[in-house]
């Protein structure tokens, strides 16, 4: 600037020639040359009093600033947070915490090596030539290491790295790790939702508002879900140790409310801890067989149910009038059809009612009950119940069913005792729960649900006196056959066990079995479903492998330990025999 005015003086200035003295004109000249060196002075003076002014300006404002986060990138951008999620009485299932992420500035990096070896000794499992591609990035902001402990956080301010720096952020936290992690689900290192119900949350507009930067870190309305966590708790200890103790390859089961459709409980194993979705093995690569644990199978996976299916084909012989409770069928010998031989697994060899049907789960007269209601009508029961569809719920990630491409007679009868159709424990669960709340489906939730809210979302499936048929073969079977291992003094349990061949690779390996047990209890006034799986079992309550060893001493365990945390109270005395049957 003092060089533009110096410019401008020196066009300005111009030789006055006159007709005065040469002694005059040294005069003039001398008090010429005083005047622009007083200008240039002044120049200078009002220049440096501007810069002083700036500079002091500056420092002024600085000093009056709020203080920003040391070393922080973006800190003036709130770090958006993550509502709550509670069980249905207030327990903490997820929450957010405050962490501290590791980045660094490869501009102001001086020495990469050095960098990567000094953050190494307080960072385990640094992968050395990854963080040091970073450091030699171009950009101005690359991640290190996200959510660090207190310690590291302390250990590598005090190496004194320069370039690097710290982030806030928020970190998800689940209290009770394993207990509830295929309902809760998990979020990835950016808080992202990517299972269960962190996922449905972010499908519901979490994620849309993440996006569109229009979260804050101020707290949000808490999440409230169907569970409850003693009862989840209770559940996922049950299956865990079937699982151990039957040396089966996996195990489940869920607790339905019959007439709201509220999930309880539900836990699949094996499972993972969701603070840790992802495990590292000591050679820093990723544990895979940790990562299965994330496969949720009772509801994104399906299964051939077997026995559990009688239920449904004799419900729907039923509804449509084709069979009473006294009607009988015979099965004194097995059934030829298309190649295949139809019997039973402990037959009885004469004609059996319906009753015993059920008590001594018979194939032959299953398949019967099947053939009276025809190809067409059989396959529409089993729609209407949902057990054909994709099941409707909360939870992200729930299989399709699968079923014949085309129905044959053969397939009507395998379907009625439980083969050549796969379903999801749940679903098969919900659609139990419509043959003994008095026939209404109620699509299961994982979010409190009231009985008003449920009667406007069920349909009627089958009829009330339909149900009431079901109720007394359920407690028919509870207390004189498979369902016996299943039955806690004082409770009146009543269900159906379903043991069949596991397929697999397309064949149905003779050795290996697919054992689910469903049940309801009370059953004088049933209340909830409780539905158990065991998939591949090497052994089971006294040796035996059968839906009655292993899925049925579940359900006993569960029931025992839930039932009076769930309100039930038990009712003692002298075991009340279902009612005589009656013609009508």
């Amino acid at each position: 600037m003092i060089s533009f005015v110096f410019r401008l003086k020196s066009r300005t200035h111009f030789i006055i020639k006159s007709p005065v003295s040469t002694k005059n004109a040294s005069f003039v000249g001398a008090a010429f040359r005083r005047n622009q060196t007083r200008q240039r002075l002044g120049i200078l003076i009002v220049a440096f009093s501007c810069a002083f002014l700036i500079i002091g300006g500056r420092l002024a404002q600085y000093g009056i600033a709020e203080p920003e986060s040391v070393g922080a990138i973006g800190s003036g951008t709130a770090v958006a947070s993550r509502p709550d999620i509670v069980d249905r009485n207030g327990a903490l299932l997820a929450t957010d915490i405050d962490m501290i992420s590791l980045y660094a500035d490869p501009r102001r990096i001086v020495d990469a090596d050095e960098v990567v070896e000094r953050l190494a000794s307080v960072i385990p499992y640094l992968d050395w030539s990854e963080t040091h591609k970073r450091l030699r990035s171009k950009t101005a902001f690359q991640w290190l290491k996200r959510q660090l402990t207190p310690r590291q956080q302390a250990e590598i301010l005090a190496l004194g790295i320069p370039g690097i720096g710290f982030r806030p952020e928020k970190r998800r936290f689940y209290p009770g790790g394993v207990t509830a992690s295929h309902i809760v689900g998990h979020v990835n290192v950016d808080n992202q939702g990517l299972a269960g119900m962190e996922r449905y949350l972010d499908q519901q507009g979490l994620a849309d508002l993440r996006l569109a930067g229009m979260t804050s870190d101020a707290p949000l309305e808490p999440v409230k879900l169907s569970i409850d966590l003693r009862v989840q708790n209770i559940v996922r200890e049950v299956v865990a140790n079937a699982m151990l103790n039957y040396e089966a390859e996996a195990a489940g089961a869920v607790i339905l409310d019959i007439e709201t459709g509220e999930v309880l409980a539900m836990a699949s194993v094996p499972d993972y801890d969701p603070n840790e979705p992802s495990r590292m093995l000591p050679d820093g690569s990723v544990d895979k067989e940790y990562e299965k644990g994330w496969f949720n199978r009772m509801s994104n996976a399906t299964f051939e149910m077997g026995s559990t299916f009688k239920s449904f084909t004799l419900a729907m012989g039923l509804d449509e009038g084709k069979i009473t409770l006294n009607s009988t069928v015979d099965a004194t010998r097995p059934i030829q059809m298309g190649g295949f031989t139809i019997k039973d697994f402990f037959g009885k060899h004469r004609v059996l009612t319906i009753p015993e049907v059920f008590q001594y789960s018979s194939n032959i007269g299953t398949a019967a009950v099947a053939d009276k209601v025809g190809i067409e009508g059989h396959q529409q029961f089993l729609t209407k119940l949902g057990l054909l569809s994709k099941m409707e719920t909360e939870m992200p990630g729930v299989a399709t069913p699968t079923q014949p491409k085309v129905w044959k007679k053969i397939n009507s009868v395998t379907i009625s005792f439980g083969h050549g159709v796969a379903t999801t424990p749940l679903q098969t669960a919900v659609a139990a729960a419509a043959l003994i709340n008095g026939g209404s489906l109620v699509q299961p939730t994982f979010l409190p649900r009231s009985r008003e809210q449920a009667r406007i979302v069920s349909q009627t499936v089958v009829k009330d006196r339909t149900s009431a048929d079901m109720r007394y073969l359920f407690t028919w079977n509870g207390l004189k056959g498979s369902g016996r291992g299943a039955q806690v003094e004082g409770f009146n349990v009543g269900g159906k066990t379903g043991t069949a061949d596991k397929v697999i690779n397309g064949r149905y390996a003779k050795t290996i079995n697919f054992n689910a047990f469903v049940a309801a209890f009370p059953m004088d006034r049933p209340q909830y479903i409780v539905l158990s799986i065991v998939d591949a079992p090497k052994t089971g309550v006294h040796g035996g492998r059968t839906a009655a060893s292993t899925a049925a001493p579940m359900i006993k365990d569960i029931i025992g330990r839930a039932a009076p945390l769930l309100g039930v109270k038990p009712r003692f005395g002298p075991a009340e025999t279902p009612h005589m049957l009656v013609n009508y």
